[in-house]
This record gives structure tokens, C-alpha cells and sequence, in this order.
């Protein structure tokens, strides 16, 4: 049975021109419904997980139909309060060329906006819950949101739960100081951080976060106690080899080789397992990838290499590679929420 995941959002009206048509030339706007937390909630179900979405939200037909837009991909809404007077709308023109995309928003006063703590039984909300996700959009609406946000984060680590942010910062809500005095206190609680590096220095006192990676696996000479040693200097990342072969594996250079991992790579690829450094497939030839995702107990990274749907390059990935890489994640997700992917 899928254990329960729990976002937590505003749900809004978006409204916008069709194709790239600015806001001015338009005359009329399609209506959609979107949220960061409501997006991943969706994202979620589609995987076969059992995505919960917590947000209020009016009892009038609009507020039903933002409900409505998630209950068709099987998101369970039951704990969305109902209550107040307008969802949140925000208005999107699409960029074009060096034109950038614009978004104007009008949330003040929305149902979530004016929400209070008591509207949320955050102790019955994660009952048999096992991951709790927000963003950083939510607690930037006011200090009030905020609070909820706390209670639920307190809650979550109170029963067991692990919790998720994406910082995602918007300066159109908040100010840098004001995110990172109200995100230092939220981030205390998560147990993983997504961000880059622009919000985590606008963000998290303007500290950057960097991996150390070495590229191409020859750099280790033969040796796994040289990898330990790269491991104990900090490296946490390394790509198995720069397109042509070394004692590692094959690179995309040497595709009709047919070859893959060797029998040193194969435990090169044990080694960063147990190490915990990231395996990086980039310029890793095809035979090599497989053998990597038969191998290896941990998603590998792919740091450089773009999809060949999109360029015909030899070493970018194929979709069906691609799909191994997503299967992947989410089954090491999956494992960690001991839920089956489908």
C-alpha cells in the first residue's frame, strides 16, 4: 500500500495570452490552474504515489473547479479547507526570444492568504504519512502563512516524518532578509533542501553550496585507495570516464567496442556506493551505462549530458536512457517512502 506524501500551497487561477501574445495584445486569456506544492502533488500521483494537497480555498464554484483540476489526476484533496472568498490569481505572458516571460499577481486576500492555524489538524493530516513537501512560496505570502507553516514542519518532525523545501525564492513577495530570517527558522526542520545556487545565496546568508567532482575516472590511476583518498579531500563526485576507454569503462568514443564496465569499474562503482559519491554517466558509452544501473544501489548523476531527442549527439543521452535515469530516482525515493513505483 503507497504511503501518504503532503504538500502544502496556495492553488491559483493562472491566466494567460495565448502562444506568446503580450498582455496588451491579447483579447482573451486561457484559465488554468497551478501551484508549486499542487505540481508536485500531481507529479506524485502520476507515479503511483498516494499525494495528498493541503491548502484552503472558497466554497464557491471556482473554488471548486481549482479542486476539481486536481482530483482528476487522483490527488487526494480531502484536507483542503474550505473557506474565505477568492482564489489567488496571477497572470502570465510567455517570453519570447530575449523577451522575458512577465508574471503579475493579484493573491491578496485569497482563501490561503487569509488563513488561519486552526484550519489545519496537522497531527490527523500526517497519520500514516511518510514525506511532508512545501516551498518557499508559501510562507512569503505573510507572517500568518508562515506560522501555519511552522506548525505543520513541527508537527511532521514530531511524528516521523520527513520534510522537503524548495526554496524557490520570489522577490515579487518577500525580501532577502525577510526570507532568510523566516527560511533559517523552516530550514532547521528539513531534512532536504532543494535550491540553487542563486536562492541559496539570496536565501540560506547568502552561503553558495558547491560539489567537488573530478571528471574522467583515470584520475584514480588503477587505485581504489586513491579514490578514498579523493573521497577524504572531498571529492563527492566523479564521472567513470572522458569518452575514450580507461580501466574503468568504455567511453562513447569506443561505442562499437561494445564494451562497458570492466571488472576494476565494477568496483569502482561498489567503492562510491559505500563512499557515497555520486556516479556520473556523462561521456559513459551505452554498454557502460547499463552495466552502470545493474550495478549500482544509487541514481547516478548525468552532470553534462543533454537529451539526444533534442541533439542528435552522440553522447547525449537516448530517452530510454533517460527513463532508466528517472526510474531510478524514484525508486531510490520509493525505498526511502518503502512505497512501490508503477
Amino acid at each position: 500500500m503507497a504511503k501518504k506524501v503532503i504538500t502544502f500551497g496556495e492553488l491559483m487561477l493562472r491566466l494567460a495570452p495565448e502562444g506568446y501574445y503580450r498582455f496588451v495584445q491579447a483579447d482573451k486569456l486561457g484559465a488554468t490552474f497551478g501551484g508549486g506544492e499542487a505540481n508536485v502533488a500531481v507529479s506524485l500521483a502520476n507515479y503511483g504515489f498516494d499525494a495528498a494537497f493541503v491548502s484552503k480555498l472558497p466554497t464557491h464554484e471556482i473554488g471548486q473547479a481549482a479542486v476539481n483540476s486536481l482530483r482528476r489526476y487522483g490527488v487526494d484533496t480531502s484536507y483542503i479547507a474550505r473557506g474565505g472568498d477568492r482564489v489567488g490569481i496571477y497572470y502570465l505572458e510567455k517570453g519570447a526570444s530575449q523577451r522575458p516571460s512577465k508574471v503579475i499577481y493579484d493573491r491578496a486576500g485569497s482563501s490561503i492568504y487569509t488563513a488561519s492555524r486552526e484550519d489545519f489538524d496537522w497531527k490527523k493530516i500526517f497519520e500514516g504519512a511518510e514525506w511532508f513537501h512545501f516551498t518557499g512560496i508559501t510562507p512569503a505570502l505573510n507572517d500568518g502563512v508562515a506560522a501555519i507553516c511552522m506548525d505543520a514542519c513541527k508537527a511532521a518532525k514530531e511524528l516521523g516524518v520527513k520534510i522537503s523545501c524548495d526554496l524557490n525564492y520570489r522577490n515579487k513577495l518577500w525580501s532577502k532578509a525577510k526570507a532568510g530570517e523566516v527560511m533559517g527558522e523552516l530550514c532547521k526542520y528539513v531534512d532536504v533542501c532543494i535550491a540553487n545556487e542563486e536562492d541559496a545565496a539570496d536565501v540560506l546568508n547568502h552561503q553558495c553550496a558547491s560539489l567537488l567532482a573530478i571528471e574522467e575516472g583515470g584520475a584514480i590511476d588503477g587505485s581504489l585507495e586513491a579514490l578514498r583518498c579523493l573521497y577524504e579531500l572531498g571529492v563527492r563526485a566523479m564521472t567513470l570516464v572522458w569518452s575514450n576507454r580507461n580501466d574503468i569503462a568504455d567511453g562513447v568514443n569506443e561505442e562499437c567496442s561494445g564494451g562497458g564496465l570492466t571488472v576494476f569499474g565494477r568496483k569502482v562503482v561498489t567503492e562510491m556506493n559505500r563512499l557515497g559519491m555520486a556516479v556520473d554517466v556523462s561521456h559513459l558509452n551505452e554498454a557502460g551505462f547499463y552495466d552502470l544501473f545493474a550495478k549500482t544501489d544509487r541514481p547516478p548523476m548525468a552532470s553534462h549530458s543533454c537529451c539526444r531527442a533534442l541533439c542528435d549527439h552522440f553522447r547525449n543521452l537516448t530517452d530510454e536512457q533517460l527513463r532508466a535515469q528517472q526510474q531510478a530516482f524514484f525508486s531510490n525515493i520509493s525505498h526511502e517512502l518503502k512505497t512501490p513505483v508503477t
